[in-house]
């Protein structure tokens, strides 16, 4: 059976879900009132707010590397750290092994250790450094940009707008140990002479009866992405993506999706993944709950029993990855609200008594991907995810009755094939900075045509800013070392 096109008078679900009272983070809304507020000329307070989230992306920037040199190879295409001004020296010793790593291999021109000055936009800190807006010239500033420190002293507006032009990566732990927990296990598996993953994708997605969210991402995007196909059709894809890069899948979707299943595979007690790709809610709580930095945008699984209910049992957090988890060489993709971090204030006010409202006492990432990428027994290479809430638009745009999963496709196969993590996400970029000039050119008083009706500027605002929100943690250049996984037994 065919989903239906959402409905004109269908109320807008946020995704997430609180992590005290387990219900809606945020309750449905009506979308003719979310549309009100999405159209800033009808009212003013918004105006501003629209030019500040707006105003710092040029129109359509492209990547801008010299013609021949390849965006897949780090070396040739410049890889460089950005430490902000205020980072200690132990902070900067502990990066050491790794920043030597990248040096040793590359030409020095390209190679660059950089400052980011308080305050700056990302526009600022490139002619700082002499480079031109929407070109990448490596010996300026190199097109892998690794951002260290957390958004309270590098901004994510700044890891946004750089991340149109650059392949862009952040680390950020609260203890020097972790950052060398970090550069250690890099640096142990790119020149290791063995890797310890097998060539297996897994997938996990829970589906919750009642739950429009879950309903979609277990269907319309997990599900599609095992088999290559969407699931009411006959696959239309040569093959599904782990096959066409001659990985093995394993999958829990739905009832299978349990917190036991997710552990197993982030403990490595069976079979250890390269690649992990994870679908459903993320737990949220509120800006003054004393486990929001602990457990904002855990992974809630199928053993969650629904809406009223909350327990740690439903979730999987930091603290339940256990020392001897078996990481060391993972790509993963969470696609969860929160799955990566949380802004100071609410990116989409879709009411008018939500005015930007307070999510977090200070912007913070994720402890989730934190503790998996300075595990130490080894930690992940990169995870990949969503600051703020993750929305459906990202899977099935309003008006579309099938969900379009070209950027997870093309990321998902670039990744298996090798390539660097942080060049992988340019699907999702190409998605913002398209949806950015339509909203600009809404904005221009001087242009006449293409004015959107209050419901596309609802769509494309949303659609904008879900797209920008999508994150590398970890070094942007690092890669599976897919020509070297074990076969699975």
């Amino acid at each position: 059976m065919k989903r239906p096109i959402p409905s004109p008078d269908a109320p807008l679900v946020f995704n997430g879900i609180d992590g005290v009272t387990g219900q809606y983070l945020v309750p449905p809304i009506a979308q003719q009132a979310a549309a009100e507020v999405a159209e800033p000329r009808r009212r003013a307070p918004y105006f501003e707010a629209w030019r500040k989230w707006l105003g710092f992306v040029p129109r359509l920037l492209q990547f801008g590397l010299p013609y021949g040199v390849p965006y897949g190879d780090y070396t040739k295409a410049g890889w460089g750290v950005v430490f902000p001004a205020s980072a200690s020296e132990a902070l900067r010793k502990s990066l050491e092994p790794l920043i030597a790593h990248r040096g040793k291999r590359m030409d020095a021109a390209c190679f660059h250790v950089l400052t980011y000055q308080p305050g700056e936009t990302a526009h600022q800190f490139l002619r700082r450094h002499g480079a031109a807006i929407g070109d990448v010239e490596p010996t300026l500033v190199p097109y892998y940009l690794l951002l260290v420190g957390g958004p309270d002293v590098i901004p994510f507006d700044v890891q946004h707008s750089l991340s149109l032009s650059y392949a862009v990566g952040r680390l950020s732990f609260d203890t020097p140990e972790e950052y060398s927990h970090y550069a250690d296990s890099v640096v142990a598996y790119e020149t290791g002479t063995s890797v310890p993953n097998h060539r297996q994708v897994s997938w996990w997605g829970p589906k919750h009866p009642g739950d429009r969210s879950t309903e979609l991402s277990a269907d319309g995007l997990v599900a599609p992405l095992v088999r290559g196909a969407l699931v009411d059709d006959a696959p239309h894809m040569k093959v599904p993506a782990a096959a066409d890069a001659g990985f093995v899948s394993r999958d829990a979707i739905a009832d299978a999706a349990t917190r036991e299943w997710l552990l197993a595979a982030l403990h490595g007690r069976e079979e250890r993944p390269a690649v992990l790709f994870t679908a459903s809610h993320g737990v949220g709580f509120k800006a003054n709950d004393p486990l929001q930095f602990k457990k904002q945008g855990a992974l809630l699984s199928q053993d969650w029993s629904g809406f009223g209910a909350m327990a740690p049992a439903h979730y999987v957090a930091a603290s339940d990855i256990q020392d001897d988890a078996r990481l060391h060489g993972l790509v993963a993709f969470f696609f969860a609200c929160f799955g990566m971090g949380t802004p100071a204030n609410d990116e989409f006010p879709l009411n008018p008594t939500r005015k930007g409202e307070a999510l977090a006492s200070a912007p913070f990432m994720s402890a989730l991907p934190r503790r998996l990428l300075a595990h130490p027994n080894g930690g992940a290479l990169a995870v990949i995810g969503h600051v703020e809430r993750a929305w459906g638009f990202s899977i099935t745009p309003l008006g579309k009755s099938k969900p379009t999963l070209i950027p997870f496709y093309n990321m998902l196969r670039a990744i298996m094939a090798g390539e660097p993590v942080g060049h992988a996400l340019r699907g999702f970029r190409d998605r913002f900075s398209a949806a950015n000039t339509i909203l600009l050119e809404h904005l221009d008083t001087n242009t006449s045509d293409g004015k959107l009706t209050p419901r596309e500027l609802l769509l494309q605002w949303i659609e904008r800013n879900d797209a920008r929100n999508y994150v590398v943690l970890g070094d942007p250049a690092v890669s599976i070392r897919h020509n070297d996984l074990q076969a699975l037994p």
